[in-house]
């Protein structure tokens, strides 16, 4: 009797190919797709476009009816999950709160832990499917000394995606299943025309899937005045909507003795490392080196003023041991596309991690994550804190 497997079809090149892959396997499979954010949404005032779906994101409608296409050529049940508002509340707004404390969070690492390997997960066990499936490029495999499920780096390491998959309890690796992580992406490619896949020839999505036009900024203060003016319609007599958002306010500029060289408008315009759009002519490349949510300024400073010798990163999630008792060497990756770098990492108080570099690392933003690898094993990873 074959084994039901769930597949999160995204409508693109690789949810389509593992689908078709774990169809030939022999595996009873079940396609779900998440509806995850309205693209229909508009400014009330002018009827100006809010987050229009524009060619290179993920999870729109078009998404959606591109994995149906794909699952009735393959001949498997296809079904839309809603998620919207679970998505909005675990996803979207931790991710607007983060960028207005000046953070530069990851919003694609939560929406695994909240949505595909949460919610998705438990959707997939209430059919009677034993295992859910994704088009990630990575690996797992139990260690049977350990016990332990652990993740490693996709045999594509130009592909991997283990970075934004750190946060995945031991419950959630025995559950699911990564067909991609032994194949290269040129091979996905040629299996997907070999299948005759109706999107073999799509291109990737590439940008935030609820910011389709990469202007963070903008779209920060769009939603802030939304969710005030929906709140406010809700509670007409209260002086101010109590959403829990702080306000969007200019501040200054200044350099590293505190001297005021600009006024901005507001620290969600800005990330640790930016260079562009500073607004500051000086006649010398400056870079933002630290956001001051306290103070709400932006500082600037040399391209030498980005390197630091540590970080601390809390909420940890420990995959391959149990939890650290005491030092160990690794390598700790602090961006998805950052060459993972020496380092040893050093037990913290409740439950948080300091990381010591063997050598310096620039521009170590708090909000991102920090992932910690030993070869391709991700021994664990957390969220960046603060560098040291």
């Amino acid at each position: 009797m074959s084994k039901k497997i769930v597949i999160a079809m995204s409508g693109g090149v690789d949810s389509s190919t593992a689908a078709a892959l774990l169809n030939e396997k022999g595996f009873e499979v079940v396609g779900l797709s998440m509806q995850l954010w309205d693209y229909s949404r508009s400014e009330t005032s002018d009827d100006v476009s809010w987050e229009s779906k524009k060619s290179g994101t993920c999870c729109s409608l078009d998404d959606i009816y591109d994995a149906r296409r794909v699952a009735h050529f393959l001949d498997i049940p296809f079904y839309v999950v809603n998620f919207e508002k679970a998505f909005e509340k675990e996803v979207v707004l931790p991710f607007v709160e983060s960028y207005l404390k000046g953070e530069t969070p990851i919003p694609c690492t939560r929406c695994n832990t909240f949505m595909k390997f949460d919610r998705l997960l438990t959707r997939a066990n209430q059919i009677g499917a034993q295992y859910l499936a994704t088009g990630h490029y990575a690996r797992i495999r139990q260690n049977m000394k350990t016990g332990r499920f652990e993740l490693l780096r996709a045999i594509d390491q130009s592909k991997d995606q283990s970075f934004f998959l750190f946060d995945l309890t031991q419950s959630q690796l025995s559950k699911i299943q990564f067909p991609l992580g032994e194949f290269t992406k040129s091979q996905i490619r040629n299996m997907a025309e070999t299948y005759g896949l109706p999107v073999s020839k799509k291109p990737e999505s590439q940008e935030i899937c609820f910011i389709p036009s990469k202007d963070t900024g903008n779209f920060v203060e769009r939603y802030v005045s939304r969710r005030e003016s929906k709140e406010h319609s809700q509670t007409p007599h209260t002086s101010s909507p109590k959403n829990g958002l702080s306000p969007v306010t200019s501040g200054s500029i200044v350099d590293k003795k505190g001297d005021v060289l600009g006024k901005h408008s507001g620290i969600h315009h800005f990330t640790v490392g930016q260079r562009r759009g500073l607004g500051i002519a000086t006649g010398e490349r400056l870079y933002v080196i630290e956001t001051n949510k306290i103070k709400n300024q932006v500082v600037i400073g040399q391209d030498k003023d980005l390197l630091s010798n540590g970080l601390v990163a809390d909420k940890i999630n420990w995959i391959s041991i149990p939890s650290l008792t005491r030092s160990k060497k690794v390598k700790a990756q602090i961006r998805n596309r950052h060459q993972a770098a020496d380092a040893t990492i050093f037990p913290g108080k409740s439950g948080s991690v300091s990381v010591q570099f063997n050598n310096p690392q620039r521009a170590i933003t708090p909000g991102q994550a920090v992932v910690f690898y030993q070869d391709d094993l991700v021994i664990g990873g957390g969220w960046i804190k603060k560098s040291l």
